[in-house]
Order: structure tokens, then C-alpha cells, then sequence
């Protein structure tokens, strides 16, 4: 899909291949609007971005051209970039990039004014986020110089460089190989009498912030383009070696003189070790990436943050990988997650499913979730890019005898989303199956929609305990126990429904939310005995015992409050006054449906009082715990 230029044929188009760039790519763009030379274009190939990088790329350039992630070569994304274009000079600029002056692409384009040069790159400056070796490498590779390169000089960088087009279209870029296309291309046009020009007032800022485990993967990548393109072979291993060992020193001595080396030490040499290693091994490997799964790996390599609970009481933001989206799942962008009871007990290790083993560390909590659909699978048809929607907390396998009964409570392989084995929304990105997403429609704000799960887990147990009623279902007189977010639903809903309800709770700035709005109040729950029915929202064992004991004869109770821990009990005091005990925990897609719906005429207010950046995970669940406000959310998406 591509959109259409806003000018015709600019003297040179900027091509910027991008994944996942939302970070830097506005401030690329803004750079180039600054520029002293106007007149180009600026078109985006995005290699299937599921963060805002294509919604920046329509709102900002003259064209987006989207390619598959499966089709990814750096070779190939350049191609279909220039495909697209019009220019008669192609810069080729990295999204994580920046100039230096606003006379960088004038000094990038004038050299090829002279027709015998094929090609320009320019100079590379580490940034402040740079690793102290790799912008020493930066110096050490682009001078203050300006060079002509001459056979077997071959050189050339597409993070920052340009070309003639009528060269390019005589031989496009090679889309078969893992990296250097740029090294290659210019050595086909050297070979033949052109000349390569490095111009180092034509410069730029790399901004490279990969992980250690990314920096080798991509000096392996580099090192296997290198051999097949024919300018290292194995015979070049011990001159590798040699050189790094003598940039680590180099590296160290810089350090030395800068008074750095206690902080930089350890990351010089981890630096020169995983280059080394990459670079060696790929040269050595040599062999094409014909396994699709090893080339994703390989090239889209960008993990995304996460909060991890490792175990009871270890919780940290961390780095995780992107996984490979199946044909019937969708990724999700996170924008707000609800903070629930059950990501504190998660974290206390209080949860039984983590004592009795159905549920493991470590985990990403979170199932209270909002956000916008980033990715789908190629059998997804339901849903597109960019749709808003809510996710379901349990999910069945849908084939099993239980899950086609509609019991998905009863599927021995049931996961739920940031509990039972499945990652879930403290997070920036979630992947699940397309069945467990449920569209918003407009009039529904993402931060409001993350309490659609809570509704949800109220509307199916109201459905349960209102099964137990038969035909007389209106005017029931209902106590609810625990005015938390769960037993402050369950009252408005039933009220709603017409019944009488008092609430009961010793928190008592929890109880004045529902102050001249028709439900009654009460700290004190030793008498229950005036109520058909008790819901029990708090899952406090001490609160559970009461109403057990307490009840009326003939009452019905419904426990929708976790987690409730082991007492001795006798079922005497149940049996012999007829009472009636439901049990209902989560939600399936028919409650997800009327929540929905019953978002809009619910009140929310008291709920989105206390919103925190996701970050300042640690502090929203100190907040929830100390109980000062009814709900807190996570603002996952800080773009919105």
C-alpha cells in the first residue's frame, strides 16, 4: 500500500527504511524540514511496524510504502522505496538517524552533480546513547577527510548515503543478502570506472540502542554479507582478531584519559567481544539464512518492554521478545491496564493457582487491557490495523469437550491472560488469538474500556446467581461485601436491575462514592440476615466466614472475590437452612459483548481518578494496596 506524493518530481527522494521506529522517526523528519536544500521528497518504507511508525510515516511524509516482514531484506526495502519515488538523486538515510546541520543533504547530493560519481556517503557521530567502542568506531571509520575511494578501497554506507538513480535502475540493490548491499553496490559501479565519494560534511548521528545480544547478531549478519560478496574470507579471520585487540586497547586508552574507565571498562570489552564473535562466526558460517524463522531473528530483532514478576516479591522492567505472530493471532498495542487485586496476590506468590503449580513464574500480570490492534496473522480477517479493542482474561482451546459446552472454566489447557500462561498487559505489546478480541466502537475511550473486563467478570456472575432465582427475579434485597472495584460494579449493575442494595465495607472513602446515589451504606457486617441475597467481592476469608454464618436461611450467595485461603468450615450451617453458594470467577465473549454495551451508562468517574504511567508500576500497586482510591491504571501508550 503506498500513499501518494504531495509533489511531483523533486530533483532527489530521501528514502528511510523503518520497523518499529516511533522513537526517533519524528525527530528525523522534523530535522529534514529544517534542511537548507528543499527540494525532495521523503518517502518511508516500513517493513510491517507495529508500533505508531506507519501512523507517523501518513501524517508526516510524502509517501509510506509498506513491504511484508517476511519479505524484509535491507536490499529489497531500498528497492521497493525507490520503486515508489521520483527523484533523480536517492539519499538513503537510516530512521534512527540525525543530521548535524541543516546543510547535510546539499553537502550529500553535490558530489553526484558530477556524473562519474555512482555514489556519496557521509560522515557517523556516536550519540549520547551510543556505546563508548562503537562511537570510536565511528571516528575511526569516518573521518574529516574527504576521500575518492579506489579499488579494493570498496566502501560505502547506506545509514547515510546517496546514488544516481539511472545507476540504480541499471543494477538495483541486492536483495539477497543479509547486510552490506551498500558495500556491494558500490563495488559493482567502482569495478566498471565510477567512483564512490566519502563526504564528511554530509554527517549524521547513529543512534544505535541495541542489547548485546542484537550487536552480535548483527556483525554476524554483516560478516556473512562480507564473505559472499568476496571482500573477507577466512583467511581475513586473524586480521579481524588482530583488530580488535588493538581498538580495545585503543578504546581502553581513550577511557583512561577521559577518566571513564570504571563505568566503561566492563562495556568496552563486553563491546569488542560480541563484535568479534559476530563478526568471526559469520564469516566463517558463511551460509544463507534459508530458515525463515533464523532470518526474522536475525533481522527484526527488537525486543519490547515488559513488566516481569519472577517470583513472589522479584518484579522488573524488562526486555522481551518479539514473538513470531501466528496466522490467527493479532498484536495488540497496549494503551491503559487496570491494576486488579489479583496482579498483587500474583506478586505476593498469595494466588493458589502459583501454590498449587497450575500457574508459573515468571509472568507478565495484566488483564484488565485496552489498546489498538498493531499486527495481524495472515488468517485474520476480522480485524485490521489501527481497530481498538478489549482482550478476554480466560481463554479456552475451543475444541475440547468443556470449551464446546461453553465451560471454558473446565479446559485443561485454558490459559489466562497475564495469570495462567499467557503474557498479558503490563506491557507494550500483547499477542493472542483473533477470537478474544472484542471491538470498541467509537464513543468508548481506551482508558474507560480497560474496565470492561471487571464488568465483564460482574455480568457472569450476575448471570449465575440470577440462574438460581427462577422466574422471580426483580425487587431482590442484595447486600454487597467489599466496595472495591469488583463489589462497586456488581452494586450499580444491580441496581440497575431494580433490586434494593446496600453496600458494606470498613473502608469508608470507598463507601461515599455511592452518597445520594440510592444505595445504602454500612462498615459494620454482623447483621445479614435481612437479605435474600449476599455478593462477597473481597475474597477476605474473615469476610467469608460471616456471611457463611450469618445469612439468612433461604439466601443465596454468590463469591466473586479472590483469593480465599483454607479454613475449617461445616456445611451444617449451609445445608440446614437452605442456602445457596454460586462460585464464579472470569468471563467469556458474551459478557466481554454486554459490558461493552454497558460501559457507556456506566459510571466511571470514580475509577479513572488515579492514572500513572506504566513505569511507575511499583508505585500504582503501592497505591492499590493502601486502598486511597477505588481503582489505579497503568497508561501503557503514552502517544495517546
Amino acid at each position: 500500500m503506498t500513499i501518494p506524493p504531495t509533489s511531483a518530481m523533486p530533483e532527489t527522494s530521501i528514502i528511510i527504511r523503518a520497523f518499529n521506529e516511533e522513537k526517533h522517526l519524528p525527530a528525523l523528519l522534523k530535522a529534514l524540514t529544517a534542511q537548507n536544500y528543499r527540494d525532495f521528497e521523503v518517502v518511508i518504507v516500513d517493513s510491517g511496524s507495529f508500533d505508531r511508525t506507519q501512523e507517523i510515516a501518513q501524517q508526516q511524509a510524502d509517501r509510506l510504502v509498506r513491504i511484508r516482514s517476511d519479505d524484509f531484506t535491507f536490499g529489497y526495502s531500498l528497492n521497493a522505496g525507490i520503486q515508489h519515488s521520483s527523484g533523480k538523486f536517492i539519499a538513503i538515510v537510516s530512521a534512527h538517524t540525525l543530521p548535524t546541520s541543516v546543510d547535510w543533504l546539499a553537502c550529500l547530493i553535490t558530489p553526484l552533480r558530477n556524473e562519474q560519481t555512482a555514489m556519496v556517503y557521509g560522515q557517523q557521530r556516536g550519540h549520547f546513547d551510543s556505546k563508548f567502542s562503537e562511537s570510536l568506531d565511528f571516528k575511526r571509520t569516518f573521518g574529516t577527510v574527504r576521500q575518492l575511494l579506489i579499488p579494493p578501497n570498496f566502501f560505502a554506507n547506506n545509514a547515510n548515503s546517496a546514488v544516481r538513480r539511472g545507476l540504480w535502475e541499471q543494477h538495483p540493490f541486492d536483495e539477497t543478502l543479509p547486510g552490506l548491499e551498500d558495500i556491494e553496490w558500490a563495488k559493482f559501479w567502482m569495478e566498471r570506472g565510477y567512483q564512490v565519494v566519502y563526504e564528511p560534511t554530509a554527517g549524521i548521528y547513529h543512534i544505535h540502542t541495541e542489547n548485546w545480544s542484537q550487536l552480535r547478531r548483527r556483525y554476524y549478519r554483516e560478516g556473512q554479507a562480507a564473505r559472499w560478496i568476496g571482500i573477507r574470507r577466512r583467511r581475513n579471520l586473524l586480521g579481524e582478531v588482530w583488530r580488535e585487540t588493538r581498538y580495545i586497547f585503543g578504546d581502553i586508552t581513550k577511557a583512561l584519559r577521559q577518566q571513564r574507565l570504571g563505568k566503561k571498562g566492563l562495556e568496552i570489552a563486553r563491546f569488542r567481544f560480541e563484535k568479534l564473535v559476530g563478526t568471526v562466526t559469520g564469516i566463517w558460517d558463511g551460509a544463507l539464512m534459508e530458515n525463515p524463522m533464523t532470518r526474522t531473528k536475525f533481522l527484526f530483532d527488537r525486543p519490547y518492554k515488559a513488566v516481569v514478576i519472577h517470583g513472589p516479591g522479584r518484579a522488573s522492567l524488562d526486555d522481551i521478545e518479539l514473538p513470531t505472530l501466528k496466522p490467527s493471532e493479532v498484536m495488540v498495542r497496549v494503551a491503559y491496564e487496570g491494576v486488579c487485586a489479583t496482579d498483587l496476590d500474583i506478586m505476593s506468590g498469595e494466588l493458589g493457582y502459583y501454590k498449587t503449580g497450575m500457574a508459573k513464574y515468571p509472568i507478565v500480570p495484566g488483564h484488565e487491557i485496552s489498546g489498538r490492534v498493531a499486527a495481524v496473522g495472515a488468517r485474520v480477517t476480522e480485524l485490521k490495523e489501527g481497530d481498538r479493542v478489549v482482550i478476554e482474561c480466560i481463554q479456552g482451546c475451543g475444541e475440547c469437550p468443556s470449551c464446546r459446552r461453553g465451560n471454558w472454566i473446565g479446559c485443561t489447557e485454558r490459559c489466562e491472560v497475564g495469570v495462567i500462561g499467557q503474557n498479558g498487559g503490563y506491557a507494550e505489546y500483547v499477542t493472542t488469538s483473533a477470537r478474544f478480541l472484542h471491538s470498541l466502537p467509537d464513543e468508548v475511550p481506551l482508558r474507560e474500556a480497560c474496565l470492561c473486563e471487571p464488568i465483564a467478570v460482574v455480568l457472569k456472575g450476575l448471570k449465575r446467581l440470577e440462574g438460581a432465582w427462577g422466574s422471580l427475579v426483580g425487587g431482590r434485597i442484595c447486600a454487597v461485601v467489599g466496595a472495591g472495584p469488583i463489589g462497586h460494579l456488581a452494586a450499580r449493575i444491580l441496581q440497575q436491575r431494580g433490586h434494593q442494595i446496600t453496600i458494606f465495607d470498613r473502608n469508608e472513602h470507598r463507601l461515599e462514592y455511592f452518597s445520594g446515589r440510592g444505595i445504602l451504606t454500612d462498615q459494620n457486617l454482623s447483621d445479614l440476615k435481612a437479605f435474600d441475597v449476599i455478593v462477597e467481592a473481597t475474597g477476605d476469608p474473615d469476610a467469608l466466614e460471616t456471611v457463611l454464618y450469618n445469612s439468612a436461611p433461604g439466601s443465596t450467595i454468590l463469591l466473586l472475590g479472590l483469593p480465599y485461603s483454607r479454613r475449617n468450615f461445616s456445611f451444617e450451617s449451609i445445608v440446614a437452612y437452605d442456602k445457596t453458594i454460586i462460585g464464579s470467577v472470569g468471563s467469556g465473549a458474551k459478557d466481554f459483548d454486554e459490558a461493552i454495551a454497558l460501559l457507556p451508562r456506566t459510571e466511571t468517574a470514580p475509577f479513572v481518578q488515579q492514572v500513572l504511567p506504566w513505569v511507575e508500576f511499583k508505585k500504582a500497586w503501592e497505591i492499590a494496596r493502601s486502598r486511597t482510591c477505588l481503582k489505579v491504571i497503568l497508561q501503557v501508550d503514552t502517544s495517546i
